[in-house]
């Protein structure tokens, strides 16, 4: 097994520990921002250079906060630090929280889906740094859906919104310093740039392969693999489904009370999707949608992830649930304060248009490929 150091733990490296040296820095991190002897980034850079100010995505700095959940500004007692939320009122740092900073640095582990929300709070600090005239640095991470996928459509600008700001597929195949790349270039973003990259990371590395351990970068997403069956089942959001939140395998489990368990997992296993069988199952969520109530439904079990394809497989089932149920199924829940619905915005498609735009795809695949920094 090779020895993959995070972007972090090559801070030490002297090119990098010179750049920061004597620096004030803003942090945007989370829990998930640690070595793989569990230090922390706080103080790793506090030994450093001067961390004024720590910035909290969604689920906040401690990863307590369940999705959507407002995150609040607040003193950290155990880092001594102010911190600001980037998931309330506001979305990315303002200029008098920056103006006084020499680099916003960045440092969250992320899961590889577009929808998830960490890759816009980078997106929109980078743009704000760009603003202020302050240098903007990635700590590398691994992409632990690997870097060699891309799956799904291409996001159109009339459904951008904070669960799909790019024009990126659903799964990009990219690290986060290389995605930052991207927009800083394709997207004419122009921030002042540094990558510090990863050390023997491979792009067909699954996340067993690092050596690095797995810390939850939200409440929901407990392991690598749930981490990949996401892909698929951040879909059910948008409908009236539960996606198993408030049970101890959120996104694996699908169902509601009025759900027909074993017809569904027979249709669906008939169909032979790669890679994944369905089993039929019964739970009840602690919280969220339908919480306290019996739901029927399924389980997807990945057998062979390496043949599987979660995204086709949750447009599969939601087809079936139609055709057995009817009307009892909703995907017009409304979000925010937008035209389009909730799975609009998180599909990047209406509910029966799910063809995918090759050319769009190949287009973007052809951009990607000039920001790989790894083999």
């Amino acid at each position: 097994m090779l020895n993959v150091k995070s972007g972090l733990e090559r801070l030490k490296e002297s090119e990098f520990e010179k750049e920061l040296k004597g620096k004030r820095v803003g942090l945007i991190t989370n829990v998930t921002g640690l070595t793989k002897e569990f230090e922390s980034n706080v103080d790793i850079l506090d030994s450093i250079c001067d961390v004024c100010v720590l910035f909290a995505p969604e689920h906040g700095i401690r990863g307590e906060h369940q999705a959507g959940e407002s995150v609040k500004n607040y003193y950290d007692a155990y880092f001594s630090k102010n911190v600001i939320s980037l998931y309330g009122k506001e979305r990315a740092p303002q200029i008098e929280d920056i103006d006084d900073l020499d680099i916003l640095i960045y440092d969250i582990q992320d899961i590889g889906s577009r929808y998830y929300t960490y890759i816009y709070t980078m997106f929109l600090s980078m743009k704000i740094a760009k603003k202020a005239d302050i240098k903007f640095m990635v700590l590398d991470r691994p992409n632990c859906l690997g870097g060699t996928q891309i799956i799904g459509n291409i996001m159109p600008k009339e459904l951008y919104s904070f669960v799909g700001m790019l024009p990126i597929p659903n799964v990009y195949g990219m690290t986060v310093g290389e995605l930052a790349c991207y927009c800083n270039e394709e997207l004419k973003v122009n921030a002042d740039l540094t990558i510090v990259p990863l050390k023997n990371w491979t792009r067909g590395m699954e996340w067993k392969d690092t050596g690095l351990p797995w810390v939850m970068p939200s409440p929901n997403i407990p392991t690598p693999e749930t981490a990949w069956i996401y892909t698929g089942t951040c879909l059910i959001e948008g409908t009236n489904l539960s996606e198993g939140r408030g049970t101890s395998k959120p996104f694996e489990l699908v169902g509601a009370p009025w759900l027909n368990g074993p017809k569904l997992a027979d249709k669906l296993n008939k169909i032979g999707l790669p890679g994944i069988k369905f089993r039929s199952t019964f739970f009840t969520p602690t919280f969220s949608k339908f919480a306290g109530e019996l739901c029927e439904g399924v389980q997807m079990h990945i057998i062979d992830k390496t043949l599987s394809n979660p995204l086709l497989a949750m447009l599969k089932l939601l087809e079936i649930v139609k055709e057995l149920h009817g009307n009892s199924l909703k995907v017009d829940l409304p979000f925010e304060d937008s035209s389009h619905t909730f799975f609009e915005h998180l599909a990047g498609h209406k509910f029966n248009e799910t063809s995918i735009n090759k050319q769009l795809l190949d287009d973007f695949n052809e951009k990607r490929l000039k920001y790989l920094l790894y083999k």
